[in-house]
Protein backbone atom coordinates (compact mmCIF):
# COMPACT_ATOMS: atom_id res chain seq x y z
CA UNK A 1 0.00 0.00 0.00
CA UNK A 2 1.43 3.36 -0.92
CA UNK A 3 -0.30 6.76 0.22
CA UNK A 4 1.65 9.30 -2.00
CA UNK A 5 4.15 9.71 -5.22
CA UNK A 6 6.51 9.54 -3.40
CA UNK A 7 6.15 6.47 -1.41
CA UNK A 8 5.59 4.58 -4.77
CA UNK A 9 9.10 5.82 -5.79
CA UNK A 10 10.59 4.62 -2.61
CA UNK A 11 9.36 1.36 -3.46
CA UNK A 12 10.74 1.78 -6.85
CA UNK A 13 13.76 2.83 -5.29
CA UNK A 14 14.21 -0.63 -3.02
CA UNK A 15 13.45 -3.22 -5.70
CA UNK A 16 15.47 -1.14 -8.44
CA UNK A 17 18.50 -1.71 -5.80
CA UNK A 18 17.38 -5.13 -5.74
CA UNK A 19 17.49 -5.61 -9.36
CA UNK A 20 20.25 -6.29 -11.97
CA UNK A 21 21.03 -7.19 -15.46
CA UNK A 22 18.17 -9.49 -16.82
CA UNK A 23 15.47 -8.48 -14.50
CA UNK A 24 12.26 -7.45 -15.98
CA UNK A 25 9.23 -5.60 -14.02
CA UNK A 26 5.92 -5.43 -16.00
CA UNK A 27 4.05 -2.68 -14.94
CA UNK A 28 0.27 -2.53 -15.03
CA UNK A 29 -2.68 -0.16 -14.06
CA UNK A 30 -4.69 2.54 -15.54
CA UNK A 31 -3.98 5.61 -16.00
CA UNK A 32 -2.55 7.88 -13.07
CA UNK A 33 -1.96 4.80 -11.39
CA UNK A 34 1.67 5.41 -10.65
CA UNK A 35 3.50 3.67 -13.15
CA UNK A 36 5.85 6.06 -14.33
CA UNK A 37 6.91 7.05 -10.81
CA UNK A 38 7.17 3.51 -9.89
CA UNK A 39 9.55 3.48 -12.52
CA UNK A 40 11.01 6.55 -11.60
CA UNK A 41 12.06 4.82 -8.13
CA UNK A 42 13.29 1.93 -10.28
CA UNK A 43 15.61 4.24 -12.29
CA UNK A 44 16.81 5.83 -9.29
CA UNK A 45 17.59 2.41 -7.58
CA UNK A 46 19.46 1.28 -10.88
CA UNK A 47 21.84 4.21 -10.19
CA UNK A 48 20.20 6.14 -13.07
CA UNK A 49 22.34 9.86 -12.47
CA UNK A 50 19.47 12.28 -10.38
CA UNK A 51 19.57 14.67 -13.32
CA UNK A 52 18.71 12.15 -15.42
CA UNK A 53 14.99 13.14 -16.66
CA UNK A 54 12.93 9.76 -16.75
CA UNK A 55 9.90 10.16 -17.96
CA UNK A 56 7.17 7.99 -19.50
CA UNK A 57 8.48 6.69 -22.97
CA UNK A 58 4.93 6.81 -24.54
CA UNK A 59 5.43 9.11 -27.05
CA UNK A 60 9.55 7.25 -27.93
CA UNK A 61 8.07 4.00 -27.01
CA UNK A 62 11.69 3.25 -25.42
CA UNK A 63 14.26 5.09 -23.22
CA UNK A 64 17.50 4.02 -22.07
CA UNK A 65 19.42 5.04 -19.20
CA UNK A 66 22.87 4.36 -17.85
CA UNK A 67 23.19 3.59 -14.37
CA UNK A 68 25.08 1.25 -12.55
CA UNK A 69 23.09 -1.64 -14.09
CA UNK A 70 21.76 0.17 -17.71
CA UNK A 71 18.07 0.97 -17.50
CA UNK A 72 15.54 0.32 -20.09
CA UNK A 73 12.11 1.78 -19.70
CA UNK A 74 9.34 0.81 -22.15
CA UNK A 75 5.62 2.05 -22.93
CA UNK A 76 3.44 -0.21 -24.83
CA UNK A 77 0.79 1.70 -24.78
CA UNK A 78 0.45 3.09 -28.08
CA UNK A 79 1.45 0.40 -29.89
CA UNK A 80 -1.07 -1.47 -31.86
CA UNK A 81 0.01 -4.86 -33.03
CA UNK A 82 2.47 -7.62 -32.08
CA UNK A 83 4.20 -7.11 -35.14
CA UNK A 84 5.53 -3.51 -34.05
CA UNK A 85 7.71 -5.32 -31.04
CA UNK A 86 10.54 -6.39 -33.07
CA UNK A 87 11.21 -3.10 -33.71
CA UNK A 88 11.78 -1.81 -30.31
CA UNK A 89 14.35 -4.15 -29.86
CA UNK A 90 13.61 -5.04 -26.33
CA UNK A 91 14.32 -8.19 -26.33
CA UNK A 92 18.08 -7.77 -27.07
CA UNK A 93 17.33 -5.36 -23.90
CA UNK A 94 16.86 -8.54 -21.54
CA UNK A 95 20.00 -9.16 -21.87
CA UNK A 96 22.24 -5.88 -21.55
CA UNK A 97 19.78 -4.51 -18.57
CA UNK A 98 17.44 -4.12 -15.96
CA UNK A 99 13.86 -3.11 -17.89
CA UNK A 100 10.39 -2.15 -16.75
CA UNK A 101 7.67 -1.98 -19.17
CA UNK A 102 4.26 0.30 -18.51
CA UNK A 103 1.49 -1.55 -19.98
CA UNK A 104 2.93 -4.76 -19.98
CA UNK A 105 -0.32 -6.34 -19.82
CA UNK A 106 -0.80 -5.39 -23.74
CA UNK A 107 1.60 -7.79 -25.16
CA UNK A 108 2.23 -10.53 -22.18
CA UNK A 109 3.78 -12.91 -24.89
CA UNK A 110 6.84 -10.17 -25.45
CA UNK A 111 7.94 -10.56 -21.85
CA UNK A 112 10.41 -13.07 -20.68
CA UNK A 113 9.12 -16.40 -18.51
CA UNK A 114 10.56 -15.20 -15.48
CA UNK A 115 9.39 -11.42 -14.88
CA UNK A 116 7.81 -9.13 -11.86
CA UNK A 117 4.27 -8.67 -12.61
CA UNK A 118 2.99 -5.23 -10.52
CA UNK A 119 -0.09 -4.52 -11.09
CA UNK A 120 -1.39 -0.70 -9.46
CA UNK A 121 -4.34 0.11 -8.43
CA UNK A 122 -6.16 3.51 -6.90
CA UNK A 123 -8.96 2.53 -4.38
CA UNK A 124 -11.07 5.42 -3.66
CA UNK A 125 -8.92 7.48 -0.76
CA UNK A 126 -6.66 7.80 -3.47
CA UNK A 127 -3.93 5.23 -1.82
CA UNK A 128 -2.54 3.27 -4.50
CA UNK A 129 -2.45 -0.71 -4.05
CA UNK A 130 -0.07 -3.26 -5.71
CA UNK A 131 -0.30 -6.62 -6.54
CA UNK A 132 3.12 -8.28 -6.72
CA UNK A 133 3.08 -11.44 -9.03
CA UNK A 134 6.19 -13.19 -9.67
CA UNK A 135 6.54 -16.10 -12.44
CA UNK A 136 10.25 -17.24 -11.36
CA UNK A 137 12.80 -17.69 -9.12
CA UNK A 138 14.51 -14.59 -10.12
CA UNK A 139 11.20 -12.46 -9.87
CA UNK A 140 10.33 -14.31 -6.12
CA UNK A 141 13.65 -13.01 -4.95
CA UNK A 142 12.91 -9.59 -5.97
CA UNK A 143 9.52 -9.95 -4.30
CA UNK A 144 11.53 -10.98 -1.29
CA UNK A 145 13.34 -7.37 -1.10
CA UNK A 146 9.99 -5.92 -1.39
CA UNK A 147 8.61 -7.67 1.59
CA UNK A 148 11.40 -7.25 4.09
CA UNK A 149 9.64 -3.96 5.28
Amino acid sequence: MANAPGDMRCLGVRLGQAMGVGDVVALIGPLGAGKTTFAQGLAQGLGVAADRHVASPSFALVNEHPGRTPFVHVDFYRLRTRAELPELGIEEAYDRAATAIEWADRFPDALPADHLEITLAVEETGRRRLELHPTGPRSQALVAVLART
